[in-house]
């Protein structure tokens, strides 16, 4: 499942959902726009996990669950809680942060 946040509550769906990935990006972005595709074709394969894209500059108090610092940076969260993170531009480093919780 893809989702992409409207609304800065990355938190209660992190809550809502056992195991959940997150592409934090910006439309200025030009790795973040690179990666996108690689992680809608990651969330069409992993059927078990729901993958969320936010926009990093709309949604501070989302940023904070994963301490966003670059872009794109990816978060992995089990039950609620941020098992790890990675600012890549490099589909492997994506594809081995998803597989450790899939």
């Amino acid at each position: 499942m893809l989702i992409e946040l409207n609304e800065d509550k990355l938190q209660e769906l992190v809550n809502a959902n056992e195991k959940v990935v997150v592409q934090f990006s910006a439309s200025w972005c030009g790795n973040c726009r690179i990666m996108k595709p690689k992680f809608k074709k990651l969330a069409s394969e992993k059927e078990n996990i729901t993958f969320v894209l936010v926009d990093a500059e709309n949604s501070p108090e989302s940023r904070k669950l994963a301490n966003v610092s670059n872009l794109p940076t990816f978060a992995t969260f089990v039950n609620g809680a941020l098992v790890n993170q990675s600012q890549t531009n490099k589909a492997e480093v994506l594809t081995e942060l998803v597989n450790e919780i899939a």
